[in-house]
């Protein structure tokens, strides 16, 4: 799956000597976050994102998710704490033209001077908690995204069960929030090649470790969070590759690869990744792996 895996995350390559901060995140938004685009399509379509809706989007990394709600319509707010690299990528994708922070002071433009992505008004990026996103001048948000895949990486139900304890406040009553991650194993083409991360990074086994999807994983959060289940969904989101080359820097920049970089060395993990991705690697060169996806929709009580 291209578009989500994980996003990097600078408290494990902090654990990684020598990462290019810059260049990872630009790896993650023009070669890995593209591959979740038909998930994205699939709740904006299943939600009817458009002029009503407010979205606050947990994790919004570099934007992609986001700038397809606001072509629809949406007024879109993202937050993120991790990662000012993929933030001023969002920024750049969100505000075209807009010079630093000055976007935070600008009074939202009409449909006509703001270009189609911004029909909502002018899109917000919060770097910080989920909190920060309040807007005491605007009505609830009616929509709450965790687009990063839940369940892949050892401590992230924790870790969004925080996230959502902090953001649901800040929804409507019966606000749509929802949260995504990886289909059963057997149908995610991927899985062989992230094992990789798993047995390298043993013993490690620590925070960000990779590990298989559970069948229940969304809905255990969503319980642990308060809300009410209301429906999911699977939605197949393929990785699709142009070389080797370009699906060993799209896996890299998830982040899921870094403790098993801190436990054997950057130049080892190339190696048994190029190894993985062979038997999906077509004549042409190219790699291709179908990779299936699930998302869970819950309501705020």
């Amino acid at each position: 799956m291209t578009p989500t895996l994980v996003r990097q995350h600078s408290t494990h390559a902090g654990t990684t000597p020598h990462v290019d901060l810059r260049a990872r995140a630009r790896d993650w938004s023009e070669i890995q976050e593209r591959m979740l685009v038909p998930l994205y399509e699939a709740v904006h379509e299943r939600l009817d994102v458009g002029g009503d809706t407010r979205v606050l989007g947990l994790g919004c990394g570099s934007g992609l998710a986001l700038l397809m709600a606001a072509s629809r319509g949406a007024a879109v707010t993202g937050v993120d704490s991790r990662s000012p690299e993929l933030l001023a990528l969002a920024r750049r994708r969100l505000l075209p033209g807009t010079p630093g922070e000055q976007w935070a002071a600008q009074a939202p433009q009409s449909p006509a001077t703001a270009g189609p992505h911004a029909r909502g008004g002018i899109p917000r990026i919060v770097e910080g908690p989920p909190e920060d996103a309040a807007d005491p001048t605007s009505p609830p948000y009616t929509l709450v995204t965790a687009f990063e895949p839940t369940g892949c990486r050892t401590g992230d139900a924790e870790e969004l069960g925080a996230l959502l304890a902090r953001a649901t406040p800040l929804a409507a009553r019966g606000a749509a929030v929802v949260l995504t991650g990886w289909g059963p194993p057997e149908r995610c083409a991927t899985t062989s090649v992230l094992r990789v991360a798993a047995r390298l990074s043993d013993p490690l086994r620590g925070p960000g470790s990779w590990r298989p999807a559970l069948r229940d994983d969304l809905e255990e959060v969503a319980q642990r969070a308060g809300l009410r289940p209301d429906g999911s969904g699977r939605v197949a989101c393929p990785f699709g590759y142009a070389d080797t080359g370009s699906a060993v820097r799209g896996l890299l920049s998830t982040g899921l690869f870094d403790a098993a970089v801190a436990a054997t060395g950057r130049e080892q993990v190339d190696k048994e990744l190029r190894e993985a991705l062979h038997p999906h690697q077509r004549p042409d060169g190219t790699v291709w792996m179908p990779n299936v996806f699930r998302y869970l929709v819950a309501r705020v009580p």
